[in-house]
């Protein structure tokens, strides 16, 4: 059963065979992934590591938690499955914009304070 392992204050400049290259001591590694930032496209300081076996992450854990790579002590956990954020909110009996803004014959009549005023005086 593969184990991953979130290795956190990555050096910006590290590389994905920098990474691999280290961590190959503790045991064969399936996969390593380096999030980027999304604007930027710059790696964003931290990575996923993930080994063939629970025992090699642990290895690696043991190895490298505190380990000095380009400057930096790395910091070398377990990683943790991060639940899914819920998406957008959306009625089941319409599109939200519907019901929010009071549109389509629904909610409060719209306008502003002075002419609900000068309806109200019209009558």
């Amino acid at each position: 059963m593969p184990s991953k392992v979130f290795v956190g204050n990555l050096d910006f400049k590290a590389t994905r065979d920098q990474i691999e290259s280290v961590f190959a001591e503790a045991g064969e590694i399936q996969d390593v992934f380096i999030p980027t930032d999304r604007e930027s496209g710059r790696p964003r300081g931290f990575a996923f590591v993930e080994f063939a076996t629970e025992e090699a992450a642990e290895q690696a854990i043991k190895l490298f938690d505190g380990y000095d790579l380009g400057g930096r002590a790395l910091r070398v956990n377990a990683a943790e499955d991060r639940p899914r954020r819920p998406g957008p909110f959306i009625p089941s009996d319409g599109p939200p914009f519907e019901r929010s803004r009071g549109g389509f014959g629904g909610g409060k009549p719209k306008g502003s304070r002075r002419n609900l005023r000068a309806k109200k005086r019209s009558l």
